[in-house]
């Protein structure tokens, strides 16, 4: 791969943004390449953030999605580069990508570098100012998924915090968004801000992870307003339309393809009584529950990798199989929509998680009140207009 690089007629232009709100502390390291179509993630651009670590002491962020197109973990092909790291800094489901959603993950060394780790879902979310001591640069490599729940997103907003507050250059390895198409869903609303959704955007944002930290530099997300001193390297070759397949799971419950393009959708049900098949070998791909009528489907969740007490553990549940739907250009409320209306015990239906996960308290209330899905889609129209509008100037593809 290396060599191909050689053959290249010309590599590198720098470019700062031109967002004229945005991104004044960002540097967007653009490459152009000619005669690939091969999409390379940030960390195979290897050539451009390499320099930026040469001599430094290095904190990194990142899991099992932080890998190069030859399946070498970024950690692993540091090290052989002779790149002092001094910490990992490991978000939800921990660095090798083994605990559970919402389990707590706690600091320890990894057994095959013997470096240390710092958990980001533990004690604290946020890397402390005494975690950070003597670190000159922060890498940041996470596989998101296009999702305003899916933490990841949450975890780069508290990096971006500690490094603007502590004086740390973040440099952020692009990968693209595998629902980079999708931009959909109610906004989140102020009031029903946490960890599951930080931000005013849609369910569904549309945008890779390195535009996503553009925008929380430019519109000022971070704690009174500051902006950390942010790089971006992209990924070459690549268009937000295009598909893109992971090549690990970016979590325990995300298996494949399927379950990545399903999961906004589905996950909504998590704010409910319905299972999403955690606790089987199809999460992310069916739904039901014991309350639903039944049919033709039903499963028995067990305690697997990635769900040591899933709900109705060994308990027969009713519902439907997606794993050969046809993928999503939207966000689908239909199957959320006509879980309610067949349960057995609507009044229990939904629970508060729900809210926080829809980021309004309007989407239950539709649902409840029998509002089609054409009328609830008509009620996200302005919003998701007017956030495309603010999103442009960060986006790089």
């Amino acid at each position: 791969m290396f060599q191909s690089f050689k053959k290249i007629a010309f590599i590198l232009f720098l470019i700062i943004s031109s967002a004229s709100n945005a991104n004044s502390s960002t540097e967007i390291i653009q490459n152009k390449i000619n005669g690939s179509n091969e999409i390379k993630t940030g960390a195979d651009n290897f050539e451009k953030y390499l320099p930026l670590l040469k001599d430094k002491k290095v904190g990194i962020v990142t899991n099992q999605t932080g890998i190069l197109s030859n399946k070498k973990h970024l950690v692993d092909f540091l090290l052989e580069k002779k790149i002092n790291i001094k910490t990992i800094f490991a978000p939800e489901h921990g660095f090798r990508g083994t605990a559970d959603a919402g389990e707590h993950v706690v600091d320890g060394k990894d057994a095959k570098t013997g470096l240390s780790i710092v958990s980001l879902y533990g004690e604290n979310r946020k890397p402390k100012k005494e975690q950070l001591a003597g670190i000159d640069v922060i890498i940041f490599d996470l596989q998101d998924v296009g999702a305003r729940f899916y933490t990841y997103i949450s975890s780069l907003h508290y990096v971006m915090e500690a490094c603007a507050e502590n004086n740390i250059p973040l440099v952020i390895l692009d990968r693209p968004n595998p629902n980079g198409r999708i931009t959909d869903g109610p906004l989140l609303e102020k009031e029903f801000t946490s960890f599951v959704g930080m931000h005013p955007i849609p369910l569904l944002h549309g945008m890779t992870i390195g535009e996503y930290g553009q925008m929380i530099n430019g519109e000022k997300w971070l704690k009174d307003g500051a902006q950390c001193k942010l790089t971006v390297i992209p990924c070459l070759n690549y268009k937000r339309e295009m598909s893109y397949s992971l090549l690990v799971k970016p979590s325990p419950n995300l298996p494949n393809d399927q379950a990545i393009n399903l999961y906004a959708s589905l996950c909504l049900f998590e704010g409910t009584t319905v299972s999403v098949g955690r606790g089987t070998e199809k999460q992310f791909q069916i739904y039901g529950s014991p309350y639903l009528p039944k049919g033709n489907f039903s499963f028995v969740p067990k305690p697997n990798f990635g769900a040591k007490d899933p709900l109705y553990n060994g308990k027969e549940c009713f519902g439907e199989d997606l794993t050969a739907y046809p993928k999503l250009n939207q966000l689908e409320l239909k199957w959320l929509i006509k879980a309610y209306q067949n349960t057995s015990d609507k009044s229990k239906f939904f629970t508060p998680f729900f809210t926080k996960l829809a980021g309004t308290k309007k989407l239950q209330q539709q649902v409840e009140a029998g509002t089609s899905e054409k009328e609830i889609r008509e009620s996200w129209k302005k919003d998701l207009e007017n956030f495309k509008k603010i999103r442009k100037p960060y986006l790089l593809y």
